[in-house]
Formats: C-alpha cells, structure tokens, sequence
C-alpha cells in the first residue's frame, strides 16, 4: 500500500509536470524537475509553530545540500484556510528576514484556493499559484537570478500566465484533478 506521503508527492509532481511545466507557468520549472533536483517534504500539521519549524528545518537542510536546487514545503492536512496559510507565508518570509537569509532564500507561495488580492474566486488567473495542497516553496535566489538573466523577458511571466488561464478558463482548471481534492 502507497504511504499517504508518497501519494501527495506524486500528485504534487504531476502537477508540476502538466500544470506549472505543461502550462509553462514557470519557465525555470522544467531543469530541476527533470534533473530531480527539487526536494519534498510532507508536513501533516495545522500548527503555525510546528509548519515555521519544519520550514526553518527544511532551509537548514538546503544549506547543506547543494544538490537540491529548489525546495516544497507540502502542507498536506493543514493550512486548507487560505488566510491561516498567508499566516504562515508571512512568518515564514519574516524568519528569512530575521536569520539573515535575504538573498539566500526567498518563499514562493501556492494553494488550492489561492486568490490573488483584489480578484474574483471565479478568475481563472487565481490557478498560476494554485496548488494540490498548499505548500511553501523554497528558491534559491543565487540559482533564480541566474535563469532570470538567461530569460529574455521575466517581467512579462505574470501577464503572460494571466492570460494563458483566463484563455483556457474556469472549466479547464477545475478538470483537473489536482483542484478537487
């Protein structure tokens, strides 16, 4: 039998492979992804304490391993409130600040209703940042700004998502397994 950690780390890569990479939300994805150089890790809590601990636990362990080029914190029974998760978001990024890690680390955030401010639940563009459990994602920003700079025009991404999802629209994104938990 499949333990649940192995389960919710399959489907988080299935999403990667044809949402964020299929997609091509994230241009900089499809390289570690297919190199196997991002780092998973489950974490069943609700607890903000316990979730800060596991992420500062996590950034330690990319510390000490270079290898592994990206990092998902996977939240898979907690933080399904999407402003309790924005919580942890902001303690998390706070830690960052506080142990001197800017410019180290930085936290790219997903979640299965993730909304970004001032839009509809029903806008399709919400779907470039979810996810099929919310999850903390740790860049390295050395490894970042090295693929922006080979990028021919990073500041266009997030329009160009945008309008990718509002294009494919609502019924799309909801057929995807991944949504509907």
């Amino acid at each position: 039998m499949e333990k649940i950690e192995d389960s919710v780390i399959s489907q988080t890569q299935n999403w990667i492979r044809e949402v964020v990479i299929g997609l091509n939300f994230c241009p900089f994805a499809r390289k570690p992804f297919t190199d196997e150089r991002i780092a998973y890790r489950v974490e069943e809590t609700e607890d903000l304490e316990t979730a800060l601990s596991s992420f500062r636990d996590y950034c330690l362990f990319l510390d000490e391993h270079a290898e592994v080029e990206t990092a998902l914190l996977i939240l898979s029974n907690g933080f399904s409130d999407f402003d309790d998760y924005l919580d942890l978001v902001e303690a998390a990024e706070e830690w960052i600040e506080d142990e001197g890690y800017e410019g180290v680390y930085q936290v790219a955030s997903f979640h299965p209703d993730y909304l970004f401010a001032g839009s509809d639940d029903s806008d399709p563009a919400n779907y470039t940042n979810r996810s099929p459990y919310p999850m903390l994602h740790i860049l390295r920003e050395d490894l970042l700004e090295i693929a922006i700079d080979k990028h021919p025009d990073t500041a266009s991404i997030p329009d160009q998502n945008i309008a990718k999802a509002r294009s494919l629209g609502l019924e799309y994104f909801r057929n995807f397994n991944y949504f509907t938990r």
